[in-house]
């Protein structure tokens, strides 16, 4: 029989952190529905305050924590409407305790993560608002300040993995209108109109079944309306729609595509978010590889078919980036949305990690 001292996975010694599970249950039992950050602004300003850090709310809501900028963790205080009770349900055997509450996942787990990893090692820190709609935190951050050297925004990819790329998104609203008329002529009205140009913009963009969502167009209307005017002398109809924008190709290229297909009506375009794809060999990934594996994990990179605000950081900022944070994106808006714990535990051991490799690279060079 061997003496030998039993082996110990990486990671196995990551203690439970109370500090962190503390902060999320407070910011998660506080709503924060896009349009309505202050209450959970204040819990964050007051939590950096405790540690003896700067920390304020810009003109927009922001919450604003300056310090080291070899590193800014940012992430977003909004979350969807929806009203899950707040509880933690403990696990059984070896699985984790669970955080079940709106903005559990998506993403006050991100956010808290990196407040307490900002705490602990002194980089910079921003929590934004308006993320669920237009971004209008992260704008206007790119707005006010200069580009830190590096970037790792919020939002969850499951604490061993790390979001490298992001579709982007064309937005705007169909308009026409046509004269009124017997239902028995001929001529298309303006719902018809609509209705053949939507299916003509669907044909445009159709894809193999086999190539992957990420680099698909995706064609998706959101809202319709159409009928006679108040006078009755006229048939309106209006569609909003989004398209989603794989690397590949450009806001522009897409719209220009959409109005292509139009033979009548308009297109009012509204939000243009450029997709992103960044390397994995920048200092960024590769700090995170680094501390997924030593927290016991295999990295995993991944591309999201939606957006996010690295977008709107990578479109103003040439630094290396990347999105990480605990939690199952599967679970974004959904009425059952929960984190286990035992992640958030694993997260902010990693975020510390990146921070620290960061810093300390900075500082050598």
């Amino acid at each position: 029989m061997s003496d030998a001292e039993p082996e110990v996975a990486p990671g196995a010694d990551i203690p439970v952190d109370e500090e962190a599970r503390a902060l999320l249950e407070r910011m998660v039992a506080t709503p924060s529905p896009t349009g309505e950050e202050a209450a959970a602004a204040a819990e964050l300003v007051d939590f950096f305050e405790s540690h003896g850090r700067e920390a304020r709310t810009d003109a927009v809501g922001n919450v604003r924590a300056p310090a080291d900028d070899s590193l800014l963790l940012t992430s977003h205080v909004d979350t969807v409407p929806g009203d899950i009770p707040v509880r933690v349900e403990p696990g059984e055997g070896d699985e984790s305790d669970v955080l079940w509450g709106r903005g559990s996942v998506d993403a006050k787990g991100p956010l808290c993560a990196m407040a307490v990893a900002a705490v602990r090692t002194g980089v910079s820190f921003a929590g934004v608002v308006g993320e669920e709609v237009d971004s209008r935190g992260a704008r206007h951050l790119v707005e006010e300040r200069d580009a830190p050297d590096a970037v790792v925004n919020g939002e969850p990819s499951g604490w061993d993995g790390v979001t490298l790329g992001y579709r982007g998104l064309a937005a705007g609203r169909y308009v026409c209108t046509s004269e009124s008329g017997h239902t028995s002529r001929e001529d298309a009205n303006a719902i018809q109109s609509a209705i053949r140009w939507w299916a003509r913009v669907e044909d445009r963009y159709e894809t193999d079944e086999y190539e992957p969502v990420f680099e698909q167009v995706t064609t998706k209307p959101v809202a319709v309306e159409g009928g006679l005017t108040e006078d009755g002398l006229s048939v309106e109809a209006t569609m909003d729609v989004q398209l989603r924008v794989p690397p590949a190709l450009t806001v522009e290229d897409i719209r220009e595509g959409v109005v292509a297909e139009l033979e009548a009506g308009t297109v009012n375009w509204k939000d243009a978010v450029p997709p992103v794809m960044v390397s994995p060999r920048t200092a960024v990934a590769r700090a995170f590889r680094v501390a997924i594996r030593d927290a016991g994990g295999d990295s995993r990179l991944l591309r999201k078919t939606g957006t996010s605000d690295m977008n709107v950081f990578a479109g103003a900022w040439d630094c290396p980036m990347a999105t990480y944070g605990p939690g199952d994106s599967d679970l974004d808006h959904a009425p059952n949305e929960h984190l286990p714990l035992r992640d958030l535990d694993r997260a902010v051991a990693v975020l510390e990690r990146v921070a620290t490799d960061i810093t300390d690279q900075e500082n050598d060079d």
